[in-house]
């Protein structure tokens, strides 16, 4: 078994062993530095004699880790005598997937805790359940490799200093809380979806992340109707990706998309997961999933019901009021009844300057001012989202179009 073979089975199986270790040890750091030790002799030991049971061979080794680590701990003496005798150790258990299931729910719980800043939460996410290097999470939010370790080490402090307890949050606390816990999903696919800052539109791997993730949640919390809401979104929302863009990377339109391209087993899963989340209320992720879900439903832009988009996007506003969705809230109104009505709602947002910084309100400016026949206005707003813009594919199509109105 080679790097790959040792990276597969830590990326499938990270979540499950680092929280088994966390119940076992009661320490979500030691757990998680442990396991890392475990996966570094793994690349070493694989190659020349691969293990009857990788799973087994990690959670053994990392628990040798951990002991090892307590031992030293001079604090921790009483606890290393618990740990250290063999027949009061608990065994990794393969056919008890409720109590692993309750485990990994815990680790999702304690890396998205409300201690924790927002970029902790991310990378500890992406690290702990996802089982990404910091290099990788690096690589998918561009930041440097110290940065990300930085943020892993401190959040693993911070939960200590806190003494956050593997546990999942009383059943009153614990709505609360998954909504932290899907917001950080949501920030991951986000970033996949739809680049901050690169020379790539979309990154799939990232968003794909996000949905393995997504999906964990969901097989673990089949009662949440927004862990369905949410799973929907990224379903439907991925579908499209392989039409985003061109094979040189310029990003296509919706309009220009062919849709043909789309994913339709990705559609069927989010149609599916939006049934599920419907009969039991549709929060803010599951009404974004309806919206997605009648574009995914329409033969083009079009035959959308864009009439539909708009009450879905009205009832959005009621339950989660943001400038970013009344800014799509304007898009949708201008395809159901004109780009005045739309440019009406965009205005507001720039008097009450709602997004300040953001390059989607004159992107959406620009368009609304086009279909008017304001071609000098649309260039300047056109322009003025380019400079805005820190995705460079998005602004060499915002400087296209601005070129075009001459």
């Amino acid at each position: 078994m080679g790097p790959a073979d040792v990276e597969a089975v830590w990326r499938i199986e990270s979540a499950r062993i680092v929280a088994a270790l966390t119940r076992f040890t009661g320490d979500f750091g030691l757990a998680e530095d442990a396991a890392q030790e475990a996966v570094a002799e793994a690349l070493v030991s694989w190659p020349q004699a691969a293990p009857a049971s990788p799973v087994g061979w990690l959670m053994a080794t990392a628990r040798r880790r951990a002991i090892d680590t307590i031992r030293r701990r001079a604090a921790l003496r009483d606890r290393y005598a618990l740990l250290a005798t063999e027949d009061e150790v608990a065994e990794v258990s393969e056919d008890d997937p409720d109590r692993i299931d309750d485990d990994v729910l815990k680790l999702m719980f304690i890396s998205c805790h409300p201690v924790l800043s927002p970029e902790a939460r991310v990378a500890l996410t992406l690290r702990v359940v996802g089982g990404l290097s910091s290099e990788e999470i690096a690589r998918a939010f561009l930041v440097s490799v110290p940065t990300v370790q930085a943020r892993i080490t401190r959040g693993k402090k911070t939960i200590a200093a806190a003494g956050v307890p593997f546990e999942l949050p009383p059943a009153g606390e614990r709505k609360h809380r998954l909504g932290g816990v899907l917001s950080v999903l949501y920030v991951i696919f986000s970033e996949g979806s739809t680049a901050t800052s690169d020379d790539r539109l979309v990154r799939p791997g990232v968003a794909y992340e996000a949905i393995r993730l997504a999906r964990t949640l969901a097989a673990l919390q089949p009662d949440e109707p927004e862990v369905d809401g949410l799973l929907a979104l990224f379903e439907l929302t991925a579908a499209r990706f392989p039409a985003r863009t061109a094979p040189d990377g310029t990003p296509i339109l919706l309009e220009d998309q062919d849709r043909r391209r789309w994913d339709f087993s990705a559609i069927r899963r989010g149609l599916a997961a939006l049934a599920q989340a419907a009969p039991r209320g549709l929060g803010p992720y599951g009404l974004q999933a309806a919206i997605a879900a009648v574009h995914a439903s329409a033969p083009s832009v079009a035959e959308t019901d864009w009439d539909r988009i708009v009450l879905l996007y009205e009832a959005l506003s009621r339950v989660a009021p943001s400038p970013v969705v009344e800014l799509n809230r304007a898009v949708a109104v201008a395809m159901a009844s004109g780009p005045a009505e739309g440019l009406a709602i965009v205005d507001e947002l720039v008097v009450t300057d709602r997004l300040p910084g953001s390059h989607l309100v004159p992107t959406v400016r620009g368009e609304l001012l086009t279909r008017l026949g304001r071609r000098p206005e649309a260039r300047a707003e056109l322009e003025l989202a380019a400079r805005l813009c820190t995705n460079e594919r998005e602004r060499s199509v915002l400087l296209g179009k601005a070129a075009a109105l001459g």
